[in-house]
């Protein structure tokens, strides 16, 4: 049966993403450095971020307000407005930098819209996911976007079935195995990880090796031969 929709990842799948949260993170604990070691910075950040992603979903939005609670919670008294500014200053960088879309992205889409229509799928902020595709001049190639709070099986079913795509018929690609991959296979689709060299701690899991819908690949233009192997 042919695949008659295709679902990308957006961050850390066609553009640079988790660089700029570690370089903006590295920041961030340099200023924090007088409280606190950089591991027990990093580990009570990663215990806030994850306790407040029910709340603040995913993005750099959490992001920013998971460094102003985490410098709260080390510093205490010791944390002076200036060194509040600073950490804003570093959420406002991050919001603006740069897109830096991933090697041979561009080339692939192309080859991947002959095949079926594409449609974005990303988690985080609206505002900024729709920003930073419209910075890539990719937005072309993609018949629909989807911001989601969270990437389960109902999601990517509520998304199949608005185009029309039944899930056998359907491929996910991103880099995440938590978000891209299982979901997608759980919801009857096919799936392709394409690992970054980065991953961030809530999106790591184990591959579902041996799945017959499941394929890793080395990198997202080698998704359209794949499509092409699918019965």
């Amino acid at each position: 049966m042919p695949i008659t929709l295709i679902c990308l990842d957006a961050d850390d799948t066609l553009w640079h993403n988790e660089t700029w949260f570690r370089r903006t993170f590295g920041r961030f604990a340099e200023l924090l450095a007088p409280f606190a070691k950089a591991d027990d910075i990093q580990a009570r950040f990663d215990e806030i971020e994850h306790r407040n992603l029910a709340a603040y979903s995913y993005g750099a939005k959490g992001f920013i307000l998971a460094m102003l609670e985490t410098a709260v919670e080390i510093a205490g008294g010791g944390l002076t407005a200036e060194t509040i500014g600073e950490i804003l200053e570093l959420g406002r960088d991050m919001l603006a930098h740069p897109v830096e879309p991933l090697d041979g992205v561009a080339d692939a889409l192309p080859k991947l819209a002959e095949r079926g229509p594409l449609v974005l799928v990303s988690k985080g902020d609206l505002h900024h996911q729709e920003a930073k595709l419209a910075a890539s001049g990719f937005g072309a190639w993609f018949t629909g976007v989807e911001i989601v709070s969270d990437k389960r099986p109902e999601t990517y079913r509520r998304i199949f079935e608005r185009y029309g795509a039944a899930p056998d018929q359907t491929v996910m690609a991103g880099n995440s195995m938590r978000s891209d991959i299982l979901p997608a296979l759980e919801a009857g689709a096919w799936a392709a990880f394409v690992p970054f060299e980065l991953v961030w701690v809530h999106e790591a899991a184990d591959a579902p090796e041996g799945h017959e819908r499941f394929r890793e690949l080395e990198r997202l233009s080698d998704l359209a031969a794949w499509i092409d192997e699918i019965p």
